[in-house]
């Protein structure tokens, strides 16, 4: 009995509604939740494509714009070329972690809940770090080796 009400008062309540505000309603939010999660798979792939996540990208993306860093600062003195293309791609890497959780939040939760953008921050830090380490290990087990030809003249 108070199902069969229940309905008895929501067909009321819509019929109280005209069909053009439902529907403008209705649109308006598919338009908000559209564009967020348009604007999160952007930020996803453009995180993807900075982050150390694979291998591909090091080369095609930040260690280009690791070396402009690193060139921008060896205007100022060419003993900081390798340092801050070092920092830039520290800063590539970074960039692209926080790109990926901010595009990942916007594509899948639902509910919008308050950043903790000082979280992401050293959440990002902290993974590019220990990718850094990761790297940096590998170099000194002998696991991967470095092109020393490229870096001879530095």
């Amino acid at each position: 009995m108070e199902s069969s009400q229940k309905v008895g008062q929501e067909l009321r309540l819509t019929k109280a509604l005209n069909p053009k505000q439902l529907r403008q309603g209705i649109s308006k939010d598919f338009a908000a939740v559209l564009f967020k999660k348009l604007k999160g798979g952007f930020f996803l792939v453009i995180g993807f494509l900075l982050s150390p996540l694979s291998w591909w990208n090091d080369l095609f993306f930040n260690l280009p714009i690791a070396y402009g860093f690193g060139y921008l600062c060896s205007l100022l003195s060419p003993k900081l070329l390798l340092p801050c293309t070092i920092i830039g791609y520290w800063i590539s890497c970074i960039a692209g972690i926080l790109l990926m959780q901010a595009g990942v939040i916007d594509v899948f939760q639902d509910q919008s809940q308050e950043r903790n953008f000082k979280k992401e921050l050293l959440m990002g830090i902290a993974t590019s770090t220990a990718y850094t380490l990761v790297i940096l290990a590998l170099l000194q087990l002998k696991i991967l080796d470095t092109p020393l030809e490229f870096l001879g003249n530095l």
